[in-house]
């Protein structure tokens, strides 16, 4: 099998924006801008595009040079787009050109602030959720891995999200006063992050989180959970080396992986800080019918 090619994360209808763009800033800015971000440009027998403006020719000849598949590539052409979207700014940040540059980049699911930067989205993680914790850096670290390499490096997006697993299950057994071994699998600290928090099949809850109905999906929880983690280890994911890369991983599994992880570690850190939630409360078990 072979492995499928990585798609483009910046598309050519806005490559072609910002080229055209580029009509009416100088040679001089334009050549500035992209070895200012460390690329040069094609290698003449490999340019093949053909145009009557010299601008848009030269920003071209520097484009053709990046891999539009690589986030870090990707990332230092960002800062080139920028900074040819800055040039106009001093005039006047608003019209028909502004316009032109940002459909196409959100159209390609980045975003431009009100400074002009371009930004990717990020994982939907209510980071306010880690106030509360003694020490939440542990989180966000993984959280930054995931989103770093979401879009550019599936394997290394699910090795993350099973740390991030890990890490938040860790984070969740220390809030609650209970040791854990640093060689835990994954496996037996989500078993124990969710009965620290009383999220388990086997607690007696009042309330929804006693029904059947939350038991199934906490069940389920626990199994996305613990899926991420055999993925990882099945080799899909980095954390262990591989004689040849895994066939056919997708940024979509990334997505998935990510998602999944991101939903099982709210749920804990959701139930962490609910000042109602079932683990704050000693239930007694009813008494055995006679």
């Amino acid at each position: 099998m072979v492995a499928a090619a990585r798609s483009e994360l910046i598309s050519p209808a806005t490559r072609a924006a910002f080229r055209s763009h580029c009509t009416s800033i100088t040679l001089r800015y334009i050549t500035t801008v992209w070895e200012g971000q460390g690329f040069a440009p094609v290698a003449p027998e490999e340019f093949t595009y053909q145009d009557s403006s010299e601008r848009r020719t030269l920003f071209q000849s520097y484009a053709q040079a990046v891999d539009w598949t690589s986030r870090s590539h990707v990332d230092r052409a960002l800062l080139v787009f920028e900074d040819l979207m800055r040039i106009a700014r001093h005039e006047k940040w608003e019209g028909e050109w502004l316009e032109e540059l940002v459909v196409p980049l959100e159209r390609d699911g980045l975003t431009v602030d009100a400074r002009g930067r371009i930004l990717w989205p990020k994982p939907a993680v209510r980071t306010h959720d880690l106030s509360g914790l003694v020490d939440p850096s542990g989180i966000l670290a993984e959280l930054d891995r995931v989103h770093r390499y979401l879009s550019d490096d599936p394997a290394s997006a699910i090795g993350s999200a099973k740390q991030l697993i890990e890490a938040t299950a860790k984070t969740v057994l220390r809030e609650r006063g209970i040791s854990v071994a640093e060689n835990t699998k994954v496996p037996a600290l989500v078993k124990q992050a969710q009965q620290a928090l009383s999220l388990d099949a086997s607690a007696i809850t009042p309330g929804p989180d006693g029904t059947d109905a939350v038991k199934k999906i906490l069940g389920g929880a626990a199994a996305i959970a613990v899926g991420i983690a055999e993925l990882r280890n099945r080799g899909y994911g980095t954390g262990h080396g591989q004689a040849s890369a895994p066939a056919g991983l997708g940024i979509r599994h990334a997505h998935l992986a990510a998602n999944a992880a991101i939903t099982w570690c709210e749920l804990m850190l959701d139930t962490l800080r609910d000042p109602a939630a079932p683990w704050r409360k000693t239930v007694t078990p009813p008494p055995p019918t006679t």
